[in-house]
C-alpha cells in the first residue's frame, strides 16, 4: 500500500501517504548502492496490531449437537477423532491404513511443517466409529492407501466412483452441520477443544499437550492453551466476596489466657491507648 501511494504520489495526484514510514525528512533508500540488497525500512507509521484470539472451543451440550448433525459413520469417525487427538486437517486426511493401530488405539501422522511421524492418542469412541465406517467399505483397505474416501460421480458415465477425501469435501461436512445448526464451527475448533480439554486436566502436564499437538516450542502451547474460562473466573471471584462476607459476619474468638482483650483491640483494630 506504500509502494501503492508512492506511485500516485509521483505522478502529481494531491495526497499525503498514509503509510508512511516512521522517519523525520529521510526518504528510504535514498542513496541505496544498487550492488547491495535492500535493508528492512522500518515499522510503518500505520500499522495497528491484529487482535490476539482466544481459541474456541465447543462445549459438551454443542458438541452433541454437532455429532447428531453428522450423516455417515465416516464424518463421525473424522470428527471424533479430531477432537480426541487434536490433529490438523491436512494430517488427518494423510493417515492412511497401516496409520492406525487397533492393539493400542494409536493414529499415526505426518506434522505439519517438518513432515515428521508421530503416533498420536485416540479415544476408544474414536476407534468403535472407524470400525463402523471401514465396515460399511464393503472391500479391504489397502494399508498403503488413504483411510478417508468418498463417492464421487464423473461425467464420464462410470457412475459413483470411490476417491480419497480432500479438504473441500471435509469443510463440507462441516458445512452441512452448520447450517442444519446455525452455527459456524470449523475443523481447527476441534483442535482448539481437544487442546483445551488436555490444557484443563490435572493429570496432564503442558508438555504432555505440546507433543499431543505437535509445536515445536512449550510457550507456543502455553500462550495459546493457558487461558482461564471467564466463567470460571467469575464464579472464582464470587465465590472469594461470599468468604470475605461471611467471615466478617463471625464473631471474633475471645482471646487465650494471658491476653489483655485492650491490648488485643489495639494490635489488631490499629486503635490508640
Amino acid at each position: 500500500m506504500r509502494t501503492f501511494y508512492e506511485f500516485w504520489l509521483g505522478e502529481g495526484v494531491g495526497l499525503s501517504n498514509p503509510v508512511a514510514l516512521a522517519r523525520r525528512g529521510q526518504r528510504p533508500h535514498a542513496h541505496h548502492n544498487p550492488l547491495e540488497p535492500f535493508r528492512n525500512e522500518g515499522k510503518l507509521r500505520y500499522n495497528p496490531k491484529v487482535p490476539k484470539r482466544r481459541p474456541r472451543m465447543i462445549e459438551d451440550d454443542r458438541w452433541i449437537e454437532l455429532f447428531g448433525a453428522l450423516r455417515s459413520n465416516r464424518d463421525r469417525a473424522m470428527l471424533t477423532l479430531t477432537v480426541s487427538s487434536a490433529n490438523r486437517s491436512a494430517e488427518l486426511l494423510g493417515v492412511r491404513g497401516m496409520d492406525v493401530d487397533w492393539g493400542d488405539q494409536l493414529v499415526r501422522v505426518v506434522r505439519k511443517g517438518t513432515t515428521a511421524e508421530q503416533w498420536l492418542p485416540a479415544s476408544p469412541d474414536a476407534f468403535v466409529w472407524i470400525r463402523l465406517y471401514v465396515a460399511e467399505l464393503g472391500e479391504p483397505l489397502d494399508p498403503n492407501e488413504p483411510l478417508w474416501w468418498t463417492l464421487r460421480r464423473r461425467d464420464r458415465g462410470e457412475g459413483l466412483r470411490r476417491q480419497p477425501v480432500n479438504y473441500e469435501a471435509l469443510r463440507a461436512v462441516l458445512r452441512r452441520a452448520n447450517v442444519a445448526l446455525g452455527t459456524n464451527w470449523t475443523m481447527h475448533d476441534l483442535r482448539h477443544t481437544a487442546a483445551l480439554r488436555m490444557a484443563r486436566n490435572s493429570s496432564l502436564s503442558m508438555r504432555d499437550v505440546q507433543i499431543i499437538l505437535g509445536h515445536l516450542h512449550l510457550s507456543t502451547t502455553a500462550d495459546i492453551y493457558l487461558v482461564e474460562d471467564e466463567a470460571e473466573v467469575i464464579r472464582r471471584v464470587h465465590e472469594h466476596f461470599t468468604t470475605r462476607e461471611r467471615q466478617a459476619r463471625e464473631p471474633t474468638p475471645p482471646p487465650s489466657n494471658g491476653y489483655d482483650p485492650a491490648d488485643l483491640t489495639v494490635l489488631f483494630s490499629g486503635g490508640a491507648g
